[in-house]
């Protein structure tokens, strides 16, 4: 059963991150396990699920050289059910010239010890997005209504299509997912309808991911968006729902 998924924009700021950390949150909750690879230089991702990237000793960098991925994964302080594989600024090395189908390779040793692999990516479409991309079964791509988050969309798209045709005819686009909407706004009702024209109603996951403050304090708190009970009742039971869009996707086509 084909279980890693890429998450990615070439646009920083879309809440790659936070999306995929939700739906390991919802995972976590569930009591199903999910790893999550970290492929930002940045290590956000790595920071939140509460590791200090500057103490990392093997991160994603080692793995695209050719380290175990054993050797790299962690539990996260989020429980044992939500497992990481870190970033370091290692990786910064990483984003040219490296081999594309090192980290599926490193990847497939593992993948069936969890429910899903989901593949947080730096906001760009250099070689380590392409290196996500070639090690996925599925890509998600995560947007905001919002108009330079939508500008980019196409060039995203290409490079799966690229990524398809010369390394991993495996792929597919999955959907995208929208994140930070707010409550009401008429820009932000232009951008999806926007949205929608470039890319079909269908491919859009519901729901969208609703813009509330109690997101930016569970990633400043590193902690789960699970774990505010009812101060994050919406984004939770969203995340709850694509969660759950996200492993019937697998399932139908394993």
């Amino acid at each position: 059963m084909g279980n890693i998924v890429t998450i990615l924009n070439q646009k920083g700021g879309v809440g790659k991150t936070t999306v995929t950390l939700g739906l390991a949150s919802a995972a976590g909750t569930a009591g199903l396990g999910v790893l999550v690879v970290d492929l930002d230089p940045q290590a956000s991702s790595t920071w939140v699920l509460g590791l200090d990237p500057a103490e990392v000793e093997v991160s994603t960098a080692e793995v695209m050289a050719r380290t175990g991925a054993d050797k790299a994964i962690v539990e996260s302080a989020w429980g044992e059910a939500v497992s990481v594989l870190p970033a370091s600024q290692r990786l910064m090395t990483k984003d040219h010239g490296s081999n594309p189908a090192r980290l599926g390779e490193a990847l497939l040793e593992v993948a069936d010890q969890y429910e899903v692999i989901l593949i947080d990516c730096p906001p760009s479409l250099g070689a380590l997005t392409t290196a996500g991309l070639t090690a996925a079964d599925y890509a998600l791509i995560v947007v905001e209504p919002s108009a330079l988050s939508l500008r980019g969309i196409g060039a995203v798209a290409d490079l799966v299509d690229e990524v398809w045709d010369s390394y991993n005819a495996e792929l597919e686009l999955a959907g995208v997912i929208v994140n930070k909407v707010p409550a009401w706004s008429s820009e932000a009702e232009r951008r999806l309808d926007e949205l929608t024209r470039t890319v079909g109603k269908r491919a859009i996951w519901q729901p969208v991911v609703p813009q509330r403050v109690i997101v930016n304090q569970a990633i400043g708190e590193r902690r789960p968006i699970h774990s505010y009970g009812a101060r994050s009742t919406d984004v939770a039971e969203a995340f709850d729902m694509l969660w759950a869009k996200l492993r019937r996707t697998i399932r139908q086509s394993g």
